[in-house]
């Protein structure tokens, strides 16, 4: 007797197996192919033994838990739910607000203000955390050895954030001649060097060096810098300086924005700002900052921005990175080399659209790396469910939001895009800025720390 699929089917059925029936499950028709919608998803979920879905489940790695990592992680797993395993490994325990650590050296912050531990979080929505380091990337065995053992991944996510390249600054970096506010010890060390400068005043000095992108903490030092001198009653005694690299007041490595160069050039000359720019640093000598044309400024205090590069596990990964360690990318996230490989946040690299007598980085901050952590999240959400990854949101064409806080006042920018050619772009100054700045904060916290990422 031929026994048909139907009958088998029946007969399983009838025994009490929950059994996946691709016939009747629903369906979207579209003029291309069938696509998978949530109530197709939900069914087949339902209709698929326990057994059948942990045989499938595919495990996503993440490497790095801050803004890019703890985003792509969770996104993954509210996508997916019981049908993904989501692992992070992070050499940090702990997730930092980065955009307060200008306020760390005044002693405005503490790390305990504004870093919280990360583990609760991921236990909270079903995620894994690995407190370790990765120490090797092997995209093609799939794996990544770390200082608590290796981690098999079928598609990964690189968010390991920066490193800082004090080597491009001789007298940069730790022991050196001048302070950054780029980490917590960084910040937390710049604040040692500014009580000892309040005991024995002198000139300041604030920068970003060639290369750098972070322009943005250096204004808000400068301007808050200039805030705190007031507050102390030094302003008169002490000259303020503004060195960069960039080609103009208002640059901020995104190209500019309309009236901007004039507005920072107003907040300059109330604050009685002198400013210094297109120009390189050549290194820093105590109590002297030498450029490269052979000019010198004294000062008392400094903090000075440097580039930023990729860690060293990403840039020791073969055909995975640029010179600068950043990973290469396409408009999905995916890195260029491996379909099954993904980079957000500072890790991915972004190419500069132009060129400037001294060369000028481009700020890879909070908001467009959220951005890029869902676009890549939902592609990995597609991909393991058999669907094209074509969520895609070129760096250029995240929209810029920031807010630059000056003390008791600000600006806040915004734009349609991060990068030139835009249609609008606008600042707007006034002390709302730095309201805003505050609440943000508390609220971002409180966003990240409950994994509330789908929330703007």
């Amino acid at each position: 007797m031929c026994t048909t699929v139907e009958h088998l089917f029946e007969q399983r059925k009838h025994q009490g197996e929950q059994l996946f029936d691709v016939r009747t499950a629903p369906t979207e028709r579209t003029n291309g192919p069938t696509r998978t919608t949530p109530e197709r998803r939900a069914w087949r979920h339902s209709h698929t033994t326990q057994g059948e879905r942990a045989m499938s489940r595919k495990k996503v790695l993440v490497l790095g838990g801050n803004f890019g990592g703890l985003t792509a992680a969770i996104t993954v797993k509210h996508e997916l739910h019981g049908d993904v395993d989501v692992t992070v490994v992070s050499s940090s325990d702990e997730f930092l607000f980065t955009p307060s650590l200008i306020w760390v050296p005044f002693g405005k912050r503490t790390r305990a203000d504004i870093t919280f531990k990360v583990g609760p979080t991921f236990e909270e929505h079903d995620v894994e955390f690995v407190h370790a380091e990765a120490t090797a990337i092997d995209p093609e065995a799939r794996r990544v050895e770390t200082t608590a053992g290796p981690q098999d991944y079928d598609y990964l996510v690189i968010a390991t954030g920066y490193r800082n390249r004090f080597e491009v600054i001789p007298g940069l970096g730790e022991g050196g001649n001048a302070h950054t506010i780029t980490t917590m010890d960084d910040a937390i060390h710049a604040g040692e060097g500014w009580r000892q400068f309040r005991e024995k005043p002198g000139d300041v000095v604030i920068g970003a060096t060639q290369g750098a992108g972070c322009f943005g903490a250096a204004y808000e030092f400068l301007f808050n810098t200039s805030y705190q001198l007031k507050k102390a009653g030094l302003k008169d005694r002490v000259k303020l300086t503004y060195v960069s690299a960039e080609p103009f007041l208002g640059h901020f490595g995104i190209g500019g924005l309309p009236h901007g160069e004039s507005l920072l050039g107003m907040f300059l000359k109330k604050e009685k700002i002198d400013a210094v720019l297109d120009t390189a640093m050549d290194h820093v000598d105590e109590g002297r900052l030498v450029l490269a044309d052979g000019s010198a400024l004294d000062f008392g205090y400094a903090m000075i921005i440097p580039p930023f590069s990729g860690q060293e596990v990403v840039r020791n990964t073969p055909k995975l990175a640029d010179d600068n360690g950043f990973v290469k990318v396409r408009d999905t996230y995916q890195s260029e080399a491996y379909d099954d490989v993904y980079a957000v946040g500072v890790a991915a690299a972004v190419d500069v659209p132009w060129q400037t007598p001294t060369p000028v980085g481009i700020p890879k901050t909070g908001f467009p790396t959220e951005q890029q952590a869902h676009v890549a999240a939902t592609n990995i959400a597609a991909q393991i469910r058999g669907e094209a990854p074509d969520a895609h949101k070129a760096f250029g064409d995240i929209p810029a939001v920031c807010v630059m806080d000056a003390g008791n006042n600000g600006v806040i920018i915004l734009a349609d895009k991060m990068l030139p050619p835009r249609k609008h772009g606008v600042l707007i100054p006034g002390p709302q800025a730095h309201a805003m700045k505050l609440g943000f904060e508390k609220y971002f916290l409180w966003k990240m720390k409950h994994g509330q990422v789908r929330l703007p």
